[in-house]
């Protein structure tokens, strides 16, 4: 098991098959690291849809407006939302979209991220520099491999819980 070495910045994502550990990076991108743990921490990630999964590309997942699974599931929908909250302005920086990472994902425009995030399967250099990175997995990255693909796929996979590990 990986070592938590700051239980405020790191997130605990349950997946069917196991635990995802996830280091946040407030250093590099303070707001939408906030804004994780704060969507966490109300419990709006809980049963959330993988809308969009990409063989060899990414995860894609956190509309908590339209693919929560249990309230308000919409198929279509999934992936158009976000949440109540104002959109995010970028924080890009010099850290790489390597695999494991955790991306910010938006619209065309750069300062419209909201709730939704991305993991990484590989390392996406393309995205260097053009969307946020503000975390990364440093423990069940295997489980993240097994999330069912598709745009969207048939049965999506959920996230089951996600908790602020100081709170877990």
């Amino acid at each position: 098991m990986a070592e938590i070495k700051d239980p405020e910045n790191t997130i605990i994502m349950e997946l069917k098959d196991g635990r995802v550990v996830i280091e946040l990076l407030p250093d590099v991108a303070p707001q939408h690291v906030a804004r994780m743990k704060e969507l966490a921490r109300a419990g709006k990630y809980d049963n959330v849809a993988f809308h969009r999964v990409i063989e060899g590309f990414m995860a894609q997942t956190g509309d908590v407006q339209h693919a929560n699974m249990e309230k308000g599931w919409d198929a279509r929908r999934a992936g158009t939302g976000g949440s109540d909250l104002p959109d995010l302005p970028a924080e890009f920086s010099r850290l790489p979209h390597a695999r494991g990472s955790i991306g910010a994902a938006r619209s065309q425009n750069p300062n419209s991220a909201n709730s939704q995030f991305f993991i990484n399967f590989k390392d996406n250099d393309f995205l260097n520099g053009q969307y946020t990175v503000y975390g990364q997995v440093i423990e069940g990255m295997e489980h993240v491999d097994k999330i069912t693909r598709g745009e969207p796929p048939a049965t999506p996979d959920r996230i089951v819980s996600m908790k602020v590990a100081a709170d877990a």
